[in-house]
C-alpha cells in the first residue's frame, strides 16, 4: 500500500506539469524508437520488440511496450515503417501508433535522413484499478481520449558513427480530468550520438550518449559505453544523469538480436531503490534484391 500510494504522488506531479516520453535505456540498438529518420537507416527489413519495467517491486510500476517495423524501398533512398508504444504508469495508459517514413540522401562515406511520423495517441485512464477512499471523488473519473500527433528527426550516419537531432511528438496536447486540464505530453527534444572505434580486429569500443530536454524538467543526459567482442557480443555500462547506473548486454543470433538492461540507482539519497528492467527482441535481414545482407554496426 505504501508503494502504490508512493507511485499515486508520483503520477500526480507527471500530471501536473506534463507526460514525459517513455525511457529506453537501448537507444541504440532502437534508435526508431525516439527518431523517426532512422526508418529504413541500415538498408534491410527490420523488425524489433522491447519491453521496460521501471522501478520493478512498485505496485504499479511504470511500464513500456514498444513494437516497430521498417524497411528501405525505392534502391535504398526511402524508409517505410510502423510503430506502436504502449506507456502505463498507475491508471493511466498512453498507447500511440504511428507510421514513419524517410528519405536519405548519400554521401561520400556517409548517409543523411530525414524523417517523419504521423499518428496518434490514445490516452486512457481508468480509476478503478485504484482503492479509492470517496468513489464519488472527481478527481478520479475515467477519461479516453485520443489525439492526432506528428514526429520528425534527422540523421547523419555511416559505418562508424551515427548522429540524430529529432522531436518526435511536435504537437502539445491537453485533456480534462476532474475539472481539471492535464498535459498529455509535450515536445522532448533528442540528441542521440555513437561513434565505434576500433580496437582490435576481435574488438570493437562503442561510446554513446542521449541528451534529452523539455521545458519544465530537468536536462537528462544519458551516457554508455560498451565493448563488442567478434561483432557478436556486446557488453557495458551506462549511466543517466550519474543517478542511475546499470549493465547492458547484448548477442547477435544470425539475423537476430537480443539485449538486456539493468538499471538500479546510484544515490544513496534516492528515494526509489528499485531496479529497472529492459529487454529488447530484434530481427535485420535483406528481404529485397537491393537490400544488404549482412548487418551493420548501426
Amino acid at each position: 500500500m505504501k508503494n502504490l500510494l508512493l507511485l499515486i504522488l508520483l503520477a500526480g506531479a507527471l500530471q501536473v506539469t506534463a507526460q514525459q516520453d517513455p525511457i529506453y535505456a537501448q537507444y541504440i540498438n532502437n534508435p526508431l524508437a525516439i527518431n523517426p529518420a532512422f526508418a529504413g537507416s541500415n538498408n534491410m527489413f527490420n523488425a524489433g520488440l522491447q519491453y521496460r519495467t521501471q522501478w520493478a517491486g512498485i505496485e504499479a510500476n511504470p511500464v513500456t511496450v514498444n513494437f516497430n517495423s521498417h524497411m528501405s524501398v525505392y534502391q535504398n533512398r526511402v524508409g517505410l515503417g510502423v510503430q506502436v508504444i504502449q506507456d502505463k504508469i498507475g491508471d493511466t495508459k498512453n498507447t500511440e501508433f504511428s507510421t514513419v517514413y524517410a528519405y536519405k540522401i548519400k554521401l561520400n562515406n556517409a548517409s543523411l535522413s530525414f524523417g517523419m511520423q504521423t499518428g496518434f495517441i490514445r490516452y486512457t485512464n481508468n480509476p478503478s484499478a485504484l482503492s479509492i477512499r470517496d468513489a464519488g471523488d472527481a478527481a478520479f473519473t475515467q477519461v479516453t481520449e485520443t489525439k492526432f500527433n506528428t514526429g520528425a528527426g534527422l540523421l547523419l550516419k555511416s559505418d562508424r558513427y551515427i548522429v540524430g537531432l529529432s522531436v518526435p511528438r511536435l504537437l502539445p496536447a491537453t485533456v480534462s480530468q476532474g475539472g481539471q486540464t492535464v498535459e498529455l505530453y509535450k515536445q522532448h527534444y533528442y540528441l542521440i550520438g555513437s561513434y565505434v572505434m576500433f580496437v582490435s580486429e576481435k574488438l570493437r569500443f562503442k561510446p554513446a550518449m542521449l541528451l534529452r530536454g523539455t521545458s519544465g524538467s530537468p536536462f537528462s543526459a544519458d551516457l554508455n559505453a560498451s565493448f563488442t567482442m567478434r561483432e557478436f557480443y556486446t557488453a557495458g555500462i551506462f549511466t543517466r544523469n550519474f543517478k542511475t547506473y546499470g549493465l547492458l548486454m547484448q548477442a547477435l543470433v544470425k539475423n537476430f538480436r537480443i539485449g538486456y538492461v539493468f538499471e538500479l540507482p546510484g544515490s544513496p539519497a534516492s528515494s526509489l531503490n528499485f531496479t529497472s528492467h529492459e529487454l529488447t527482441l530484434g530481427l535485420s535481414m535483406g528481404v529485397l534484391g537491393m537490400h544488404d545482407k549482412v548487418a551493420k554496426t548501426f
